[in-house]
C-alpha cells in the first residue's frame, strides 16, 4: 500500500531535493506540495529537473488536505507558528527546519536568538540523525532532521567522543553555495559570491548546539564555517586533540566498530591518489557521509575529514532515510543514487 505524502514549503532547494526523492520512491504517492510564491504553478516552473516526472501544481499552505504524512520543508520559524494544524493533519511529520531540532527552550534562546514560540514541544520530536537516533526514529510520529554542518561534523566525531578520547576538537567546515537558500541576497549576488573564500560564521553558529547536545554538553567543540565556491557540498575538517595516544590503527577501530554495519557512511582512507581523502563533488546527489583520517605524528592531533552533501544527507536523503525508518521500508529506499564521476 502506498503512503500518501505532502511537503508543505517545496520550492526551495531543500524541498525540491525532497520532491525528487520522493517521487521516485516505490512506496510513495506525493499528493500536494506547497509554494505562497508560486500556488497555481507547475513544479517543474521551479524545479526544471522534474520534468516528465510529474504533473504535479503548487497549492497555497492554507489548501493542504489531511494525508498519511507530511514533511515541513519551511523557513526557520514557520512550522512552531502552525504546529497543531500541522499534527492534525497527518500522523507523521518531519520537520526540516530548525524549529524543534533542540530540546531544550534556554538553549534554543541562547543560539537561535529569541524565545520559542511552542517551548513545550521542544524535546517532542526526536532528533533525526538515524546513525545516531535509529530505535527512536523507528516507529516515531514527530522527528526532525539535523542540520547539515551539525550532521556533517556529528557523524565525523561522534566515535571518538563516544570512547572518551577528546581534549579538544577544533571544526572548520567549507561549505556550498546552497546551504544559504535559494533566497537572492547580496552575498548571493554573482559578482559578490563568485570566487569568494568567504568566513561566514567563525563563532556561535546555531548548529553548535546540535552538536553539543549530541556530543555532550561538557564537548570541548570550537566550530567556524566558510562559503567556497561550489554549489553543493560541506567537508569539515577537523583537529581534534586525542587525551589518549591512539595510533591510527585503534583509529581505524573505533570507526569501524561505530560505522562498519552502516549503509550511508564510508571510511575514507587511500595510500595514493587524489580521492584518498572524502571529496564533497562525488557525493553530489547521494545520502553518503564520507569519513576519513589522519593522525599526526608530531603531535596528539588527529584530524577528521567528513563530507557529505548538504541538501541530501544534510537535509532531504536524511530526512527520507528517517522517514523510511518511521514507514517501515528499508532503511535505504529511494536512496540509492551512488554518486557521479567525473562531475
Amino acid at each position: 500500500m502506498s503512503v500518501n505524502v505532502s511537503i508543505a514549503g517545496g520550492s526551495g532547494y531543500g524541498g525540491g531535493e525532497l520532491l525528487r526523492l520522493l517521487l521516485g520512491h516505490p512506496g510513495v504517492t506525493v499528493a500536494q506540495v506547497t509554494s505562497e510564491r508560486f500556488a497555481g504553478k507547475p513544479v517543474t516552473r521551479v524545479h526544471p529537473n522534474l520534468r516528465g516526472s510529474t504533473r504535479l501544481r503548487f497549492c497555497a499552505i492554507d489548501d493542504l488536505e489531511p494525508c498519511d504524512f507530511l514533511f515541513l520543508s519551511l523557513p526557520h520559524g514557520h512550522a512552531m507558528e502552525r504546529l497543531d494544524r500541522f499534527r492534525s493533519m497527518a500522523p507523521g511529520l518531519i520537520d526540516l527546519s530548525g524549529d524543534f531540532r533542540l530540546d531544550d527552550p534556554a538553549a534554543f534562546e541562547a543560539w537561535y536568538g529569541k524565545v520559542h514560540a511552542r517551548p513545550e514541544a521542544l524535546g517532542t520530536f526526536v532528533y533525526g540523525i538515524p546513525e545516531v537516533n535509529r530505535d527512536r526514529i523507528r516507529g516515531a510520529g514527530l522527528v526532525t532532521g539535523a542540520g547539515c554542518n551539525a550532521t556533517v561534523t556529528i557523524l565525523g566525531l561522534l566515535p571518538l567522543y563516544r570512547a572518551g578520547v577528546v581534549e579538544q576538537a577544533v571544526v572548520e567546515v567549507k561549505a556550498g553555495s546552497s546551504e544559504g537558500g535559494n533566497t537572492a541576497s547580496d552575498a548571493s549576488h554573482h559578482p559578490e559570491r563568485a570566487g569568494a573564500v568567504r568566513s561566514y560564521k567563525p563563532t556561535g553558529h546555531r548548529h553548535v548546539a546540535e552538536m553539543l547536545m549530541v556530543l555532550g554538553q561538557d564537548a570541548a567543540v570550537s566550530f567556524s564555517a566558510t562559503s567556497i565556491g561550489m554549489v553543493r557540498g560541506i567537508l569539515a575538517t577537523c583537529h581534534v586533540f586525542l587525551s589518549e595516544d591512539l595510533d591510527e590503527k585503534a583509529v581505524w577501530k573505533l570507526y569501524r566498530e561505530a560505522y562498519g554495519e552502516e549503509r550511508f557512511i564510508r571510511i575514507v582512507k587511500e595510500r595514493t591518489g587524489i580521492y584518498r581523502y572524502p571529496e564533497p563533488k562525488l557525493l553530489a546527489g547521494t545520502n553518503f557521509c564520507d569519513i576519513g583520517f589522519e593522525r599526526d605524528p608530531h603531535s596528539n592531533r588527529l584530524v577528521v575529514l567528513s563530507a557529505i552533501d548538504n541538501l541530501m544527507k544534510g537535509a532531504a536523503g536524511q530526512a527520507l532515510q528517517s522517514f523510511n525508518l518511521m514507514q517501515g521500508f528499508d532503511e535505504d529506499t529511494g536512496l540509492g543514487f551512488a554518486g557521479l564521476h567525473p562531475v
